[in-house]
């Protein structure tokens, strides 16, 4: 990794030669600023705004901007004039607990390597003695011109160091709470301390940027010439709800998710507690399909129920077809007389009235 300062960490008498390294890195997308109408860059440019005329960077300078707009020119010898001990030494001033430091405070964050060979014992030194004591140490140090406080403490067997906000750079929180006396009860902080216990810790590797991975898949497909369906919005909700209600919900849901068994009980209070639903008459509502739609529902119902007749009970089949053959011989008698000896039309007609009768 590429060393952006290079100095010492002053420990009492002892000096530790060490360079100064980023710990941490920005994975935002960024984007360039385009013509609309022709897809051109834009770009920009510093002009004076005495002549109107572009300046290139050796030609800009540094001044202070008074009150009535008037400007005093500062330049770097006049900074570098200044009496500033941390210049190139990172001054530990003082050694705390790390509960003592505000999170409000910390900003960036760097490693501290140890810069050569005789720096690594007293480097060791230090991040064992930050060990054992189980402390932090406060420092001063000077970063792009201008001197900034600090913390020391040990990560893995590095020595780390955020930089800190000056206490006078921290703002007060006056009128960011609820303006309103609100009462808790105890029934809801001890919901609220179940679901803080039932979702347990986190693997902070396991946490990742979704948005970010959206925005490279969506650049992707764009490059690709594919279109990419626009995400469903999940329904924020914004109702007002029953605390308790959904407290209890929430740490069902998240025992569930961790493959638990709700607890005997859970179930039956969920569903006591469930909001209503809202039901609407059907009195009010378009009656759909006429007597069109009736006739065509009974003529779909009775050719089903005729298909699946007819299915059904296949081995009953062939009976039937035996007991049809039976009938038509007995109440056709006459017909097959007829096709064998041709018998005298008279004879024909009394054998047919019985089976008028028996019809009857």
């Amino acid at each position: 990794m590429r060393s952006i300062w290079n100095g010492a960490i002053s420990f009492g008498l002892v000096s530790i030669p060490i360079k100064l390294v980023n710990a941490t890195e920005n994975h935002s997308v960024s984007f360039r600023q385009i013509h609309l109408a022709d897809g051109g860059r834009i770009r920009y440019r510093k002009v004076c705004e005495i002549d109107e005329e572009e300046v290139t960077a050796t030609e800009i300078g540094k001044a202070y901007e008074e009150p009535d707009g008037s400007m005093i020119p500062i330049t770097d010898e006049d900074l570098g004039s200044l009496p500033l001990p941390t210049a190139r030494t990172i001054e530990i001033v003082a050694f705390v607990p790390a509960a003592s430091i505000d999170p409000l405070q910390m900003d960036a964050a760097y490693y501290l390597c140890a810069n050569g060979v005789p720096a690594a014992k007293p480097y060791t030194l230090l991040r064992e003695a930050l060990k054992r004591s189980q402390k932090v140490a406060l420092a001063k140090y000077a970063l792009r011109g201008r001197e900034r406080l600090g913390m020391l403490r040990v990560v893995d067997d590095v020595i780390a160091m955020h930089g800190l906000l000056w206490p006078d750079e921290i703002r007060s929180p006056e009128g960011v709470a609820p303006e309103t006396d609100v009462k808790v009860r105890e029934a809801e902080l001890d919901l609220a301390d179940a679901l803080m216990d039932t979702l347990g810790e986190v693997d902070m590797d396991s946490l990742h940027d979704d948005y970010r991975e959206a925005v490279e898949e969506l650049i992707a497909a764009k490059s690709q010439g594919r279109t990419l369906e626009p995400a469903e919005a999940e329904d924020s909700g914004g109702k007002v709800i029953d605390l308790i209600a959904a407290l209890e919900s929430s740490v069902r849901a998240a025992k569930e998710a961790r493959g638990e068994e709700p607890e005997a009980g859970e179930e039956k209070e969920e569903k006591a507690n469930a909001p209503v639903a809202e039901v609407t008459s059907l009195s009010g509502r378009r009656k759909s399909g006429g007597t069109g739609a009736k006739k065509k529902a009974t003529a779909a119902a009775k050719k089903t129920a005729a298909t699946t007749k007819k299915k059904s009970a296949p081995g009953r089949a062939p009976a039937k077809k035996t007991a049809a053959r039976s009938t038509a011989k007995k109440t056709t008698g006459t017909t097959v007389k007829k096709a064998t000896a041709k018998p005298d039309p008279k004879p024909a007609a009394k054998k047919t009235a019985p089976r008028k009768r028996a019809s009857a």
